[in-house]
């Protein structure tokens, strides 16, 4: 499947709502970074677009939507002239052989015929329900023969003949007969607008992916970073009692609890090293699915706290009217209603009203030959005209009658579907806005609380300098600024995430995202 060139139209200028992305250099996107390096700096932006580029879901996607779209042009294709014709050359021999008169004498009459022909047909159907027909036959018949063994003599004089038809049935019940070609074309294009919406929904919903991916590689390089912070602080600490030992200032057991404190320092370091490396396999796995890969990435973008620009009312109006979940349930229900309303007018009795035209020629000698056959069949020399009627109806109609009562079971089941996910959607965009309202003001106070754990711990180290305090007292507060620091950077990953879900259950992450689907 290599349908790449289709991509790139996806990837346009993109910017985050909700986070800071520092410029990227153009020589520095993510395929020419792998080839040229071990590490691979990396910007959200360039992770969506490396991720548009080489995720075989979008492909997929590509080849679904492609296919609902060629359904279009089957259903089309009932609206097609066609054309036919047929060509046929025989030779006949025949006899007879009796008296021309009671009692006389026996005659023997030898006859052969010979015949060509040419029919040229061509039909087409109408949306409007009516059907045209047209036929042109010309054709060549001569017969030669003899009577008793005599000699040959030609027994028609006039060979060439010819006529031309021109049919048009108009059904004038079940909707002009409309439903029953024009409705598949419909819905149709219907289910080729489906696709495309399906299509956008792949790029959203891999977005989306990309961010929180992209989000759990950030939280656990800077989880690391904090984790090492916190062995230095520990270090610190276990330095200082050190010498405080030595000078005779502090009990030598109060060095077991700051050797203690560094232990478990390195322990989280391993455990957090380990997290980023996993973290980083899923994020490469993700851009880089069957590409060349970089042995490793750096990320640049952090997240940033922005304050809402709507409330929940609007948030839910808006929801309602751009949801892509939305847009293919109300576009099921319209296929619904179209499918009901032809299966109700095939329950209906079959009318069609006709005209046809007749043109005939006069037979002709073989030195006029085709061309006068054609001349009277193009002036309409000899014209002839019927109209009529056709009328037919099956005298149960259980058939109908059951198909009318399935496409109505069908259509009450879309729109049940269709109210009940615009509750559940509903549902959700409350949720995601009150989510990410409680999570700004999260991160507001997880600041705060890192912010005085660092000066109570600034005060304590202050106070047991001064002998005022104690060792394990200091350990404690070392401990519970390491606990704020993670639960800071937990809640402004979490935020970030919310952002993302917001956008997602707004149905404008692509518009928030300055991207465009092609």
């Amino acid at each position: 499947m290599t349908r790449l060139p289709i991509l790139p139209a996806l990837l346009v200028a993109f910017s985050l709502v909700a986070q800071d992305a520092p410029k990227a250099d153009a020589a520095q996107g993510p395929a020419a970074n792998a080839a040229q390096s071990a590490t691979t700096k990396l910007t959200l932006q360039n992770a969506i677009e490396t991720s548009l580029k080489n995720n075989l879901q979008v492909l997929i996607a590509v080849e679904t939507r492609d296919s609902n779209r060629a359904g279009v042009t089957i259903e089309q294709g009932a609206f097609d002239w066609n054309l036919n014709t047929s060509l046929s050359i025989g030779k006949t021999q025949d006899a007879s052989r009796g008296p021309n008169f009671p009692g006389g004498p026996m005659v023997t009459s030898e006859t052969t015929s010979f015949n060509r022909s040419l029919t040229v047909g061509s039909t087409k159907a109408f949306g409007w329900g009516g059907n045209l027909s047209l036929n042109y036959a010309p054709s060549y018949r001569f017969q030669k023969g003899t009577v008793n063994g005599g000699p040959e003599s030609p027994f028609t004089t006039n060979p060439y003949d010819g006529s031309f038809t021109a049919t048009y049935t108009q059904s004038l019940l079940k909707n002009f007969g409309r439903d029953t070609t024009e409705s598949r074309l419909i819905v149709a294009r219907k289910s080729a607008q489906a696709g495309d919406l399906n299509f956008q929904k792949a790029i959203i919903d891999l977005v989306a992916s990309t961010e929180s991916q992209y989000w759990d590689v950030v939280y656990a390089q800077k989880n690391l970073t904090n984790k090492q912070q916190a062995l230095a602080l520990a270090q610190k600490q276990l330095n200082e009692n050190q010498i405080r030992v030595q000078v005779g200032t502090l009990a030598p057991i109060e060095v077991t609890s700051s050797e203690a404190s560094v232990a478990q320092a390195q322990q989280d370091i391993i455990a957090a090293e380990a997290q980023l490396l996993n973290a980083k396999d899923a994020l490469i796995r993700a851009l880089y699915p069957s590409s060349e890969r970089p042995a490793s990435l750096e990320l640049a973008d952090v997240p940033s706290i922005q304050p809402l620009d709507m409330n929940e009312a609007a948030a839910e109006k808006r929801a309602l009217a751009n949801r892509i979940e939305l847009k293919t349930a109300r576009l099921d229900v319209e296929s619904k209603q179209v499918l009901e309303t032809a299966a109700n007018n095939r329950t209906l009795p079959q009318l069609d009203a006709f005209a046809t035209y007749n043109g005939s020629a006069a037979s002709q000698i073989p030195s006029e030959g085709l061309s006068a056959i054609n001349k009277d069949l193009s002036k309409g020399t000899y014209p002839g005209y019927t109209v009529g009627f056709q009328f037919a109806i099956p005298i149960q109609n259980r058939a109908a009658r059951g198909n009318q009562a399935q496409a109505r079971a069908s259509r009450r089941q879309s729109e049940l579907t269709l109210h009940d996910l615009e509750l559940g959607i509903t549902l959700e965009v409350r949720q995601a806005f009150r989510n990410l309202e409680a999570n700004s003001k999260g991160v507001t106070a997880a600041e705060k609380t890192r912010y005085f754990r660092e000066k109570d711990l600034e005060a304590e180290q202050k106070k047991f300098e001064n002998g005022m305090s104690t060792n394990f007292t200091v350990l404690s507060k070392l401990n519970d600024l390491n606990t704020a620091k993670g639960n800071e950077l937990q809640a402004q990953i979490t935020y970030a995430k919310a952002v993302t879900a917001l956008e997602k259950a707004l149905g404008h992450l692509l518009e928030a995202r300055k991207l465009e689907v092609k």
